[in-house]
């Protein structure tokens, strides 16, 4: 489960350095191609809002240059300076007048009205009924005067000169020009009055933004043009055009406006156009609400990808985990397939190699375990025999001497049939009867010696004999129960073996009434406490079992002052 865990986090690092790296990719194109567009956009805005500033200002001059053409083709008109000139007015010159000003009305529909006045108070209009200050010197009257002088500049005024009211369908612009004879006198004057509509129609197509706006102001700082009425009344709005006019011109990232200013050639007038970017706003949250989408949809497009990536690249180590799952289990054999990148075509031959390698070695460690458990077990074996050996010759020369020959002969039998059960043909193993027909023999041997002062009994179901188990296991445990717990007695001691089987296991008990001992004063390990309570032959028997059958196995000893002691030797009913 670890391991796994391990994986699955090895793909979750591989998707996220992934998403990650496509994240901070995506974050800095985005920001990149923001930041351009943006400014793509606004230098285009700019460059559009100046160029429409800068036309409606060179229409505003054309028309104003057609204007004065107009005038002048009417001041130089020789029949119009000689009806001037003549104090005897002729009626077919002036129908001619008249005629040349419809025509010229007729031409330009914003031109409300075309008027001559002469020096001495003869008028000339399209127009009847004119409410007009005259009189028959009329360098006399100050408008004709101020007429004379303004130098054909466009002036904003009300129709036909009177008091400048708020009414704009009365506004119009003039254009006044002087009219000279051809001594170059002053004989007359005129004047043409245009619609302010003009105005209007000419930048009412400027698009300046939903708050941008446009006027126009001439030299003496007054307000010739403004969509908004109040300005030409209202001291401080005039003021701050007025600001406008004389503060920074072009664009302001602050407030995100633009002022652009055209000086018209042909007139004291100024045109400023004052832009709001406010559609530009709108244009950046678009392409940012875009930009995001376009993101998220690349991010979900990269994290469907990195599943597919991630999976390709750790399938092959997926493989090599299982087949490390497998070894934990048991050495096997294995084959890791050699496919992926090359690292992980190099962990799999390493993999291959390893394992081909441990086997090679598993092999060498079986086979040498087999000859060291073997020579172990010689080793044991060479510990007992000895021992006995010399115990019952001592017995045989003990009896040879008191000439009990009938005994020895006994005594010989057994320990030769002793000796070729422990031999067992050289094999290591033996049966369940074979063990306990040997330590019959030990027994019969040493109850010679004892006399009555040994008795013994031995049990076992008949379904247990033939169960194989390592030879020569009671023997020493019976030894130790004769010589430390029966010989110093002052009454008959007993040696019970049995042999039984639980659940899965053999236990061969040896039990004896001998002295015992308190084995809670024993505080040493189980091994050493083996040696203390028992010897090396205890100790010998116990590593028997153990090398057969594993640490789990081998003797316990249970013990009481006065009451006797128990040895039990734990065994599998079957060899592992």
């Amino acid at each position: 489960m670890r391991k796994s865990n391990l994986m699955k986090k090895l793909r979750v690092q591989i998707a996220l350095y992934y998403l990650t790296a496509s994240a901070i990719t995506l974050l800095l194109m985005g920001f990149i191609l923001y930041y351009s567009i943006s400014a793509v956009v606004l230098h285009e805005a700019l460059s559009t809002s100046e160029t429409a500033v800068d036309k409606s200002g060179n229409y505003l001059e054309l028309y104003i240059d057609r204007l004065k053409a107009v005038s002048s083709l009417l001041a130089e008109n020789p029949e119009l300076i000689d009806f001037f000139s003549d104090s005897q007015q002729s009626t077919s010159s002036q129908k001619d007048i008249l005629s040349t000003i419809n025509t010229t009305i007729t031409s330009d529909p914003f031109i409300k009205s075309v008027i001559m006045v002469s020096k001495d108070g003869k008028i000339l209009t399209n127009e009847s009924g004119l409410d007009m200050s005259m009189s028959n010197d009329m360098m006399k009257e100050q408008w004709y005067v101020s007429a004379i002088h303004s130098g054909s500049m466009p002036v904003l005024t009300s129709a036909r000169m009177q008091k400048f009211s708020m009414d704009k369908k009365n506004w119009v612009i003039s254009i006044s020009r002087e009219i000279k004879n051809h001594l170059g006198d002053n004989i007359g004057v005129l004047l043409i009055d245009i619609q302010y509509k003009v105005m209007e129609d000419y930048l009412s197509d400027l698009d300046l933004g939903q708050t941008g706006f446009a006027f126009i102001m001439n030299d003496n700082s007054e307000v010739v043009y403004h969509k908004d009425p109040s300005y030409f009344e209202d001291p401080l709005k005039q003021s701050s055009l007025e600001a406008i006019l004389t503060g920074t011109i072009g664009y302001n990232s602050k407030e995100n406006t633009l002022t652009r200013t055209y000086r018209l050639k042909n007139a004291d007038w100024t045109l400023v156009g004052v832009a709001s970017f406010d559609g530009l706003k709108a244009i950046k949250k678009q392409l940012l609400e875009t930009f995001l989408l376009v993101g998220i949809l690349l991010l979900l497009v990269a994290a469907f990808s990195v599943v597919l990536f991630a999976g390709r690249i750790t399938a092959p180590i997926k493989k090599l985990e299982r087949a490390m799952q497998e070894i934990e289990s048991g050495l096997k054999d294995v084959v890791i397939d050699e496919k992926g990148c090359y690292e992980v075509q190099s962990l799999a031959k390493h993999f291959n190699d390893m394992i081909l390698k441990i086997k090679g070695l598993m092999s060498e460690i079986t086979e040498k375990e087999k000859y060291l458990r073997s020579s172990e077990l010689s080793a044991l074996h060479s510990q007992i025999n000895p021992h006995f050996l010399y115990n019952t010759l001592d017995t045989i020369v003990w009896m040879a001497e008191f000439n009990n020959s009938e005994k020895v002969i006994e005594i010989t039998k057994a320990l030769a049939q002793f000796f070729r059960l422990s031999l067992s043909g050289g094999n290591e193993l033996t049966t369940v009867a074979h063990e306990l027909d040997h330590v019959r023999q030990y027994l019969f041997i040493q109850k010679e010696r004892y006399g009555e002062k040994l008795a013994y009994t031995i049990e076992c179901d008949d379904s247990l004999l033939e169960i194989q188990i390592p030879k020569i296991l009671l023997q020493p445990i019976v030894e130790n129960a004769l010589y430390h717990g029966i010989r110093g007695l002052n009454r008959q001691g007993h040696i019970a073996i049995r042999a039984v089987k639980d659940n899965e296991n053999l236990l061969l008990i040896v039990e004896d009434n001998g002295e015992g001992f308190d084995i809670k004063r024993v505080d040493i390990d189980d091994s050493e406490k083996i040696i203390k309570l028992g010897g090396v032959g205890i100790k010998n028997v116990d590593q028997r079992v153990k090398l057969y059958y594993g640490e789990d196995y081998g003797i316990t000893i249970d013990s009481c002052l006065g009451c006797g002691t128990t040895v039990s030797i734990k065994c599998l009913s079957y060899l592992p």
